[in-house]
């Protein structure tokens, strides 16, 4: 039996700004792919709201806290930040959440 994953779950939501919704999309969607491909990351989905025009979420699972908190200072992570800055409303909600019920098909 394989050993039991803590697993943490890292969210961020990004309200595009006024015309910005396909190059913020973009820039979002390049990021999911780059960060699945990091160690420790178990999946990363992007999904966008059919109630709030323009919002974007982005839910990451990570194998434990210290990877997901070692994710926010990267340079993948960084990298997406500068990129989207100047196409957002406002600053993004990030949170890092503790698994209760996470499923994971790793």
């Amino acid at each position: 039996m394989a050993p039991e994953v803590e697993i943490s779950v890292l969210t961020a939501v990004f309200v595009a700004a006024a015309n910005s919704e396909a190059d913020l999309a973009a820039a979002l969607a390049k990021y999911v792919v780059l960060t699945r491909h990091l160690p420790g990351c178990r999946n990363v989905d992007l999904v966008i709201s059919t109630t709030e025009r323009g919002k974007f979420l982005v839910v990451q699972k990570w194998e434990g806290d210290r990877l997901a908190r070692q994710h926010l200072n990267s340079e993948v992570m960084l990298d997406m930040a500068s990129n989207v800055m100047a196409l957002l409303l406002d600053k993004p909600v990030i949170d890092l959440w503790d698994s209760i019920s996470a499923h994971d098909l790793h």
